[in-house]
């Protein structure tokens, strides 16, 4: 598993293309974004990336920025046309 730590300066058109390449990936089938944490499976639901957001919630910006990776992540992943999927919980009160 690879583990990939991230702050609030994270650069969202940069991070949008990693996560899209990873996604692309015939072995890959699904995101989970949790919160702080999205988890990428193979077929075999086995974790192989995990993207830890280090960031306040709470600062609009960086909310912002996370929405847009969100949409743009989701974006590619619909257009990939194929079985790969992803569960969408971005802001959950846990996390706020």
């Amino acid at each position: 598993m690879n583990e990939i730590f991230l702050d609030e300066n994270f650069n969202v058109e940069e991070t949008t293309k990693q996560i899209n390449h990873i996604m692309s990936k015939w072995s890959i089938q699904f995101l989970d974004i949790n919160g702080p944490n999205w988890v990428i499976y193979d077929y075999d639901m086995e974790v192989k990336y995990l993207f830890l957001f280090q960031v306040d919630f709470e600062d609009i910006e960086t909310r912002i920025k996370l929405e847009d990776l969100k949409l743009n992540v989701i974006h590619h992943i619909e257009s990939l046309k194929d079985e790969t999927t992803y569960r969408d919980n971005l802001i959950n009160a846990v996390f706020i």
